[in-house]
């Protein structure tokens, strides 16, 4: 082989970079994240990209073309030993006439969220996940069961926390890549670990894009590790924590007004259904009124209390302005959604 072209060749390559977009699909009931790669010039940003529908439950064989737009873009950590700018880039799907697909949920999301503009609204999310090992989660023998839950939570030693390198691991590379993670700790449930995204200034749609992103790349951890992550919000019937995802939210005058903190819980106990209905797949089997949850027949909301629906945290209560959490979503909710519903309840009073 000419060396000239051996020389021409590397250079070339040495000019890309490795973009990994990535999208949400049309599993039912509870969607699924896709990947795949694409080689671009380095010195160009990700332009939109096609793929197969009928393989994502997202359209039919005799018209399968759908479109990926790119919407959030971050430096890709399982790259990072690559001498390039590979990218993590998450998209939102279109049909090819550029119309937002059934199956996006973001769109309504930035239409809810540039209406309420001037209210300034700032989410959290706590994503509750379990590491399972086989059909079981880490912790668990293979016949029978550990221990009862209690002292599992914040816990330390190799007979508590179950799962800790994975947990660790995703948290640095969320550092690394940008992401507006807060922190993380060992849940109630063996195998049960929680992250947190958002914060200050972190609206529905950035929260929004910033988990599902956080979510793909805590798949990914797990997969080199051999463990799979479950957002079953019920893994383990019985007398064992479910799964959520927390979701804090404030606005403006809630950070300013303790009464309007409590007229967002009032707000929202108006809307309880449309809530339910929309915070996860199998949500009945997680909110029984047990395990720190209040059952999904009823709404209440109180200061400090874990057995609400809302709870106002007591810091808050005592200073007399801050935010409220909400502790109904599951840990499978689709965040661009749960955002959403909240802005549009609390905001549109």
């Amino acid at each position: 082989m000419d060396v000239n072209f051996i020389g021409q060749n590397i250079a070339h390559r040495s000019t890309m970079k490795l973009a990994e977009y990535i999208w949400i699909d049309g599993t039912q009931p509870s969607p699924q994240l896709r990947s795949k790669t694409k080689v671009i010039p380095d010195n160009t940003n990700p332009p939109i990209w096609g793929f197969d529908g009928s393989s994502t439950n997202q359209a039919p064989g005799k018209a399968s073309d759908c479109v990926l737009r790119p919407v959030f873009t971050c430096p890709d950590p399982f790259r990072a030993h690559r001498a390039s700018n590979d990218l993590l880039v998450m998209c939102e799907v279109l049909h090819t006439d550029m119309f937002p697909h059934v199956t996006n949920t973001r769109q309504a999301c930035v239409i809810t969220e540039d209406r309420h503009e001037e209210r300034e609204g700032w989410f959290g999310m706590e994503q509750e996940y379990t590491l399972m090992w086989d059909d079981r989660p880490l912790g668990f023998p293979e016949k029978g069961y550990p221990e009862e839950q209690g002292q599992y939570y914040c816990s330390v030693g190799a007979g508590n926390a179950h799962g800790r390198k994975i947990a660790e691991e995703h948290l640095q590379l969320c550092l690394a890549v940008g992401l507006n993670i807060t922190g993380i700790n060992a849940e109630v449930c063996p195998g049960q670990w929680e992250f947190q995204i958002g914060g200050p200034e972190v609206g529905a749609v950035s929260v929004s894009d910033q988990l599902w992103l956080a979510r793909w790349i805590l798949y990914r951890v797990a997969e080199k590790h051999g463990i799979n992550v479950s957002l079953d919000p019920k893994p383990v019937k019985g007398d064992w924590n479910g799964a959520g995802c927390h979701t804090n939210f404030s606005t403006k005058e809630m950070r300013q007004s303790y009464a309007a903190i409590e007229a967002a819980a009032q707000a929202l106990g108006k809307q309880v259904n449309v809530h339910i209905q929309n915070y996860g797949h199998d949500i009945e089997s997680r909110l029984t009124g047990e395990h720190e949850t209040c059952s999904y027949k009823e709404f209440k909301w109180g200061v400090s209390d874990r057995g609400a629906s809302l709870r106002i945290p007591w810091q808050c209560a005592h200073e007399g302005y801050g935010y409220l959490e909400d502790r109904r979503p599951n840990a499978n909710c689709d965040p661009y959604v749960v955002t959403r519903l909240i802005l549009n309840t609390v905001c549109s009073k």
